[in-house]
């Protein structure tokens, strides 16, 4: 029974390191320095959930290739796809309010109080419809309620830094595995030929993306083949053209 008691506990902290976590911290997107508390951090994979900290922050188990949701009331909710274990900032915009129109009557203004500046109160904007609406522009001054435009454009802008992310991540696998070392090794190729060669042959982002798991060395191989039977004046690289003096 002792055996036993001691390999569990030699075991299960094991265990724990072996889990895969991702960390990071919520702000929000106006004003990103202010740290949101209480948001609720939800893995769509598999299911854990977990909230952010006073200070914004948050732990969750979550693996390369799998979806994260933010949401909080008052704030759009958001994902991220994990591309890399790394601290993730997010920042969340908030949804835009709309007021019922309110009628006043027989109400009596103090002009002291009516041309009293709030010291606390933030600077105003202009807002401007602009762009194809068909209707004048406002120039009515927009004092206490923000209202949030810009948050297509935001989910635009998230999604190709995304796509960016994932396109750095094959690069960065591509070039582990097609390298002067790996080319080498297979192909015996040496010094300037080997320089050609990777870079005429070097497999491009779509294509790894789209053979999955890609074969390196059976890339290489068929290259390899392909390179032979080239001419001598087709495996080297065309000088750039000379610039004309002015």
């Amino acid at each position: 029974m002792q055996k036993l008691i001691i390999i569990v506990l030699l075991v299960f902290p094991i265990q724990l390191i072996a889990q895969t976590v991702t960390t990071g911290g919520v702000f929000d997107y106006a004003k990103k320095s202010i740290a949101l508390p209480g948001v609720t951090v939800r893995n769509l994979n598999n299911k854990k959930v977990t909230l952010t900290n006073n200070e914004g922050k948050f732990v969750i188990g979550a693996s390369v290739g799998e979806i994260l949701e933010f949401s909080l009331i008052g704030y759009h909710t958001d994902t991220l796809y994990v591309t890399n274990l790394l601290t993730k900032i997010i920042y969340l915009p908030v949804k835009s309010t709309s007021l019922n129109d309110v009628t006043v009557e027989g109400v009596k203004i103090n002009k002291e109080i009516a041309n009293a500046k709030d010291p606390l109160a933030e600077k105003y904007t202009l807002l401007n419809t602009g762009g194809n609406l068909d209707r004048k522009v406002m120039t009515d001054k927009v004092g206490g309620l923000t209202l949030n435009l810009g948050y297509g454009k935001y989910k635009r802008e998230q999604q190709k830094e995304i796509l960016l992310q994932e396109k750095d991540a094959y690069r960065q696998e591509i070039n582990a595995n097609f390298n002067e070392t790996s080319v080498k090794e297979l192909t015996k190729l040496d010094g300037e030929e080997l320089k050609n060669f990777i870079v005429i042959y070097s497999p491009s982002v779509e294509k790894v993306q789209s053979e999955r798991p890609f074969k390196y060395n059976y890339y290489i191989a068929q290259a390899y083949q392909a390179w032979l039977k080239l001419p001598l004046s087709q495996r080297k690289l065309k000088d750039l053209p000379k610039l004309e003096k002015n």
